[in-house]
């Protein structure tokens, strides 16, 4: 007999870096010289005319008998760009790779979004909300329309950003409609060095249907980390936590993983 037994106090590391690239016309940012434009691994932040205008990501993972939907079997790999086209239109792109540990297997996913800030969204500092959408292809090759609402608050001391996430799988053996959040929050503890705590919630439409296609609504929170060296054009995140279910529903689905995808492990007996 086979039983699973969720290990809630198990760590998870992503390592992200960003590489910014900088056109001639275009300064650094005004809130120093060591902003970064990606501080969060899972919440996504609009740029504005005061960033620079293309931003480059590489996130990589490894996860070992996991659960299925909290993350891949295997080693996971995104690479995302981020871009602002002017007139406070940021569009965002990943393409995601996975190699199965089980049968070296290489499957894909694929994301494309733009989003507008429709408060704000003229200067890095203070408040910008933005919404937007796009569309994404799975694991398994299923399509899903998106739409994310953006939340930002900055200082020179303080990075607080949010997103609800809300993705219509078009497959009728899918969610009616997926709904994930997040939030992130990080204080200048140094002139390069950023630290606070960020959170993560997937499949929240389980606390209210107990027929969830995914297996159920979970969440994961912990420490956040932004490096960013002196006037360079890399910066780095890392980010970590406990994983735990909110609700159980005895439907899953291997194939629905998002981007970028945790490492939250299960042991199996």
């Amino acid at each position: 007999m086979i039983r699973n037994y969720f290990l809630p106090l198990v760590l998870i590391f992503l390592l992200k870096f960003s590489y910014a690239q900088e056109s001639e016309t275009t300064s650094f940012p005004e809130i120093g010289s060591t902003r970064s434009a990606e501080p969060f691994l899972f919440s996504t932040s609009t740029l504005t005319a005061r960033d620079v205008p293309w931003v480059l990501s590489y996130g990589g993972s490894y996860g070992n008998n996991l659960s299925r939907g909290f993350g891949f079997n295997g080693v996971d790999q995104q690479v995302g760009v981020k871009g602002y086209l002017g007139s406070r239109f940021t569009m965002l792109t990943y393409v995601s790779l996975g190699v199965a540990s089980a049968d070296n297997s290489v499957v894909s996913a694929q994301r494309a979004e733009i989003i507008r800030d429709l408060i704000g969204g003229k200067k890095t500092e203070g408040l910008r909300l933005g919404i937007g959408g796009g569309l994404s292809r799975d694991y398994g090759g299923v399509f899903s329309v998106v739409c994310r609402t953006t939340g930002a608050l900055e200082s020179k001391r303080w990075k607080l950003a949010g997103n609800l996430l809300l993705e219509k799988a078009l497959s009728g053996n899918r969610d009616k409609v997926d709904v994930l959040t997040s939030l992130g929050v990080q204080y200048k503890i140094t002139d390069h060095f950023y630290a606070g705590i960020e959170a993560i919630g997937e499949d929240l439409e389980g606390l209210w249907e107990e027929d969830e296609a995914e297996g159920g609504a979970r969440m994961m929170f912990g420490p956040s980390l932004n490096l960013v060296p002196d006037r360079s054009r890399f910066s780095f995140s890392l980010s970590g936590g406990p994983a735990v279910y909110l609700t159980r529903s005895v439907v899953t689905n291997p194939d629905a993983i998002r981007m970028p995808s945790g490492i939250f492990r299960e042991r199996t007996e």
